[in-house]
This record gives structure tokens, sequence and C-alpha cells, in this order.
């Protein structure tokens, strides 16, 4: 008997971490280091604005942002601009000369159902930052979050 209540015990508390782990991982999610529009850029360089000591420091890692999302220039794309305001148009540009200071380029890890540009969104993904050229659009972003995910914030 007391084999049997060793092994239902055991059986329990796999059940209950079984349980859990979509729990776990959103809380995990959910410490992701944010960033904010305002935080994007410090100083006002030679060159114009710089990035900010903070999006220097989260290069590379996981981070969350909201925003809204610009309308999309296509249906099927894996990819869409995160704008501090709603916005009725796509702000892309065409260089990286004339880059709006309130966007961030958002590459999704597969395709999703946009949403309207009134929604406000929270993305998690991977901050990166520098020009960069897409080799399948020829867009060029200077500041991008990649394998992102969204949700409505």
């Amino acid at each position: 008997m007391e084999k049997f209540s060793s092994l239902l015990l055991g059986r329990r508390r796999l059940i209950g971490a079984a349980i859990a782990l979509p729990f776990t991982v959103s809380a995990v999610r959910a410490t992701d280091p944010s960033l904010t529009f305002n935080e994007l850029y410090g100083k006002f360089g030679v060159l114009g604005l710089e990035f900010s000591d903070k999006v220097k420091a989260l290069a590379g890692q996981e981070i969350s942002m909201k925003g809204f999302m610009a309308p999309p220039l296509k249906a099927e794309a894996q990819f869409f601009v995160l704008t501090e305001v709603p916005m009725s148009l796509c702000p892309f540009c065409s260089s990286d000369a004339d880059w709006p200071d309130n966007i961030v380029v958002v590459y999704l890890l597969e395709k999703q159902t946009f949403v309207q540009p009134r929604q406000t969104i929270e993305v998690h993904g991977t901050l990166e930052y520098g020009s960069w050229t897409d080799p399948e659009t020829g867009f060029v972003s200077l500041l991008r979050i990649r394998q992102a995910e969204y949700s409505a914030a």
C-alpha cells in the first residue's frame, strides 16, 4: 500500500508540473526586459539620433515592447512595423537616412493574422539595431525585433 501511495503522489506531482509548465513559460516570457519608444534613442550626435545605452545593452536579447501595428504592405507578409501611435499608412521608408524615430520593424516567427491599427499589441522577440537591408523586400531598417510573436496588450 505504501508503494502505491508514493507512486500516486509521484504521479500527482508530475501532472501538477505538466499543468504548471505553460504558466511557467508565460511567467518567464513576462519577465523579458521591456523597452518603450521613449527609451530607443539617447543623444543627438553628429550623425543624428543615436541609439540609447539601453538599446545597445539589450541587443541580441529577448525583449518585449508595446505599440501599434501599422497597416502591412501585403496581407501575407511575415513582418510588420510597430509604431508608437496608431497610423493609417505604413511608415516604412526607402532609406535609413529617413528612418522615423518612433517605429520598429518586427519579423515574425511565422505568418500571423494582422490586427486593426488602433489595437495596442505587445511584441516579444530578439532586439537588433544597426542598418540592415532585407534581401527579400529591399527595405532598410535601423531597429528590428526578430523571431517575434505578438498578442493583444
